[in-house]
């Protein structure tokens, strides 16, 4: 079977956390051919992969949201739509009721009367689509920094759907957003099925870091928020079927607009260092070893693991920080966080950059994740499977995972709220002055993993999947 994977922002540019997940499935179902339709930022991440890619993976297709920097249209054409047109285009940007008619955006947006997106949006039937917005929803707004912000907002999207779509057997998304609306999209041209693994809530992410944005003014920001939910609604809808890792998050989907019949649980799932007992804590050398595996981007909240390890320093003066993770993502934040780092004066803070987590996970005592926002964080089940306690942010799946759902099995570690830098630091401290709370927690973590996240049970329950839209494509019903 040809399953076309649409990825964004993340593989096969990025590594960790979903770009790690996607190629985990590739490599676990070589009996089927994989194309991938990826959608990154920038241009210059084109050919730059940071995975060899699969040997059953048959064509990258690259698309780069900055593309429509490039791309400048003509003043003033009159397109002459129909009122259907004018209608679908209206409800893009929230008339209509919100309920966005996807099929005539992609209709539109495909049309041969453009020569390329932006001639449409330097149109006068543009100008009067926002005109009539405008008039409905926006009296008080400067209709020029509406113009140009609607526009900024929608070309990399039109963009997007003008590309051409690989054909495949099934299309899988694993998120919303531009990806979700690509996978809509693919539906739509080839009448093929289309599947959607959501992570995080896209939607809920994209609102979080517009409230904090500074790029954004404030009347804006609504503005903003509500297209990035209209996407994820088309996600919702075209899917035939949604995955999710765990109930909050089908929760909040629901909450959401999406069908609940189309959702069903599949857990992350890691290897286990050790089948028959947790691997042993490492040796006392008189060094207690905090740990963090993740990415150096904002949304990882680097710089409250930071302040926590300070007041950890001051009464665990043998504590070392590791964090261990790709810098290059985000220079200018990875700077400012090394040299928060040199500010506060706190020794033994170790950035290792992009490393082999195995070959430093048997060293740590205790795992840190101080992250805004997650959705089951593969860094945690690692840490886990390695017997490692934790401490971490109350994101997404993470209490679920530190504290189990009525397994029986004991907590793996303490969860505190988003950006208590002085709750996260008084966890790890009670950490480190108990060896035996530790080994007990560690141990527990270890247990709730090979218990319900293995990797075999994760790639079980893709391949029944997967066996099913397979005997739908050699014409046989669907299980």
């Amino acid at each position: 079977m040809r399953i076309c994977m649409i990825a964004e922002g993340s593989y096969p540019y990025i590594t960790g956390g979903v770009s790690s997940w996607i190629h985990s499935i590739i490599t676990s179902f070589p009996e089927h051919e994989f194309i991938l339709y990826t959608i990154g930022a920038y241009e210059k991440q084109r050919g730059q992969y940071k995975y060899k890619l699969p040997d059953n993976v048959a064509g990258v297709k690259e698309t780069f949201l900055d593309a429509y920097l490039r791309e400048s249209g003509d003043w003033g054409t009159r397109f002459r739509l129909t009122a259907e047109q004018r209608r679908a285009f209206f409800s893009l940007l929230g008339g209509d009721g919100g309920k966005v008619n996807w099929e005539g955006i992609f209709a539109l947006l495909r049309t041969k009367k453009f020569r390329v997106a932006s001639d449409f949006l330097m149109s006068k039937d543009y100008f009067d689509i926002l005109t009539e917005l405008c008039k409905q929803r926006y009296t008080l707004v400067p209709f020029t920094e509406m113009f140009w912000t609607v526009r900024s907002m929608i070309l990399p999207l039109f963009l997007s759907i003008r590309h051409e779509v690989p054909e495949a057997d099934l299309y899988h998304c694993v998120t919303t957003g531009y990806a979700g609306v690509i996978g809509a999209l693919a539906k739509h041209l080839y009448g093929k099925p289309l599947i959607l693994t959501e992570h995080g809530i896209y939607s809920r992410e994209r609102e979080e870091e517009l409230i904090k944005a500074e790029w954004v003014k404030g009347y804006f920001k609504d503005l903003w928020i509500e297209y990035f939910y209209r996407l994820s609604g088309c996600a919702y809808d075209a899917s035939d079927q949604i995955i999710t890792l765990f109930n909050r998050n089908r929760e909040i989907q629901i909450e959401l607009g999406c069908d609940p019949d189309k959702i069903s649980i599949i857990p992350n799932g890691v290897e286990v260092a050790n089948e028959i007992e947790p691997p042993q804590p490492p040796a006392d050398d008189g060094k207690i070893r905090v740990g963090a595996i993740i990415r150096l981007v904002p949304i990882k909240d680097i710089k409250t693991m930071i302040h926590a390890f300070a007041l950890v320093k001051r009464e665990v003066p043998n504590a070392e920080m590791y964090i261990m993770g790709p810098s290059e993502e985000d220079a200018d934040y990875s700077a400012e966080c090394q040299q928060l780092v040199t500010s506060l004066q706190v020794d033994d803070v170790i950035f290792t950059g992009e490393v082999r987590t195995a070959d430093y996970l048997g060293r740590m005592d205790i795992m840190m994740l101080t992250s805004i926002s997650e959705g089951q964080p593969l860094a945690v089940l690692e840490g886990m499977a390695y017997g490692k306690p934790f401490v971490t942010t109350d994101v997404g799946s993470c209490r679920e995972l530190l504290y189990g759902l009525d397994d029986g099995i004991g907590p793996a570690g303490f969860v505190v709220p988003v950006m208590h830098y002085d709750q996260l630091a008084d966890a790890v401290i009670r950490l480190c002055q108990s060896s035996s709370m530790r080994q007990e927690m560690g141990r527990n973590g270890w247990l709730r993993v090979r218990r319900h996240y293995t990797k075999q049970g994760f790639i079980a329950a893709y391949r029944r999947l997967y066996q099913s839209y397979e005997e739908e494509t050699h014409g046989r019903s669907r299980i």
